[in-house]
Parts: C-alpha cells; structure tokens; sequence
C-alpha cells in the first residue's frame, strides 16, 4: 500500500471509529425530559414521596432522570431532632437551603447554625452531617451534583433495603454501593 493511500485508510478508519463511539454515548439511554417542569409546593415529582428516618418525607423536585443525572433536588421535611451520621460523597457535592426551622451542620472542620434563608454547601470527599434541632416541623431542599445514586438510595432505604442491617459492615457495605462512606458518628446539639 502506498502512504498516501495508507494514510486516507487511517484517517477514514479514524473518522468511522469516532462516530461509533459518539454514537454509542448518545445512545445510553439517558437524556434530558427536554421541557420545563412545575413541581407545585409539598408535592412530589411522581406523586410518590419518599418516606425515610421516623418522620422525615422527601418531596423530588428535580428527579435524576430529568437532568441526565446532573442533579438531584429534593425537599425534605423533618419532624423528628438529629440526622445522618457523619459520613462523605465519594463524586457528589451537596448543598442544602433552610427553608423553616433550624439546623446543626458539620462540615469539614467547620460547624455552621443555619435557619430559614441560609445555605450550606458540602464538597464531595470533605465529611459532612447535619440535625434539625428544636421542636415543629422544619424544611430544607437537598441538592446533590451530580445526583449519583442518591435518589435511588433514598428509594431503595424507603422500601425497606437495610432495614434487616444490624452491624456496621453491613450498613457500610450497603452505603459503598451509593458512592457514600460512613466516617463518624450523627451530630448531637445542645443549647447552652
């Protein structure tokens, strides 16, 4: 073969690899819903909230599916005091806006108070927990980006996933499988 013909054949073999490659990535399945979306207030995406933690429900305003699993955004409401242990996201970050109530967040280093208006961001890897303190009922809306597992997770808890987990090995083999690793116990809060 000639160089010149040697090189057209790589050149087209190239062009023709690319395309199928490209192709296959478009083709997994995953696009955006590609319309607006109104979630009215207190109510679910799906009609279908997610109960978790005694208490606690989860309205999904932004599921994973309508971002191609750019973000998931989800409002919690909370009756009971406390929250999650401590724990990390392995490739999310998560930020969460106060919208009634108060909150106790650790996160890194940092322990920040934050009530109605605030916001709090917690990088992926850094550790993280927060806990609605006081009585009543309080709201904040979660955000996870990229969104992950996290809304299947919080589906998968609901229908009862760990709810037979009794060690800790269990519960942390359970959490891997979300991209989550558990590193310290849930935050108490005391006003003195």
């Amino acid at each position: 073969m000639k160089r010149n013909s040697f090189l057209k054949f790589c050149l087209a073999a190239g062009t023709l690899l690319t395309a199928s490659v490209s192709g296959l990535a478009k083709s997994n399945g995953n696009e955006r819903i590609g319309k607006g979306l109104l979630v009215k207030a207190g109510k679910d995406r799906f009609d279908k909230p997610i109960s978790l933690f005694q208490g606690d429900t989860f309205h999904t305003k932004v599921s994973t599916a309508d971002s191609d699993g750019d973000v998931y955004v989800f409002e919690s409401t909370r009756e009971k005091e406390g929250g999650p242990s401590l724990h990390l996201h392995y490739e999310q970050d998560e930020f969460w806006y106060i919208l009634s109530g108060e909150f106790l967040f650790k996160v890194g280093e940092e322990t920040f108070t934050a009530k109605a208006g605030d916001t709090v961001f917690g990088p992926r890897n850094v550790p993280h927990a927060f806990a609605k303190v006081g009585k009543g009922e309080s709201k904040l809306l979660m955000f996870f980006q990229p969104a992950g597992k996290m809304e299947k997770m919080f589906k998968d808890i609901s229908e009862g996933a760990n709810k037979n987990m009794t060690t800790d090995e269990e519960k942390d083999k359970f959490f891997s499988a979300y991209g989550l690793k558990r590193v310290g116990p849930p935050l108490t809060y005391s006003k003195w």
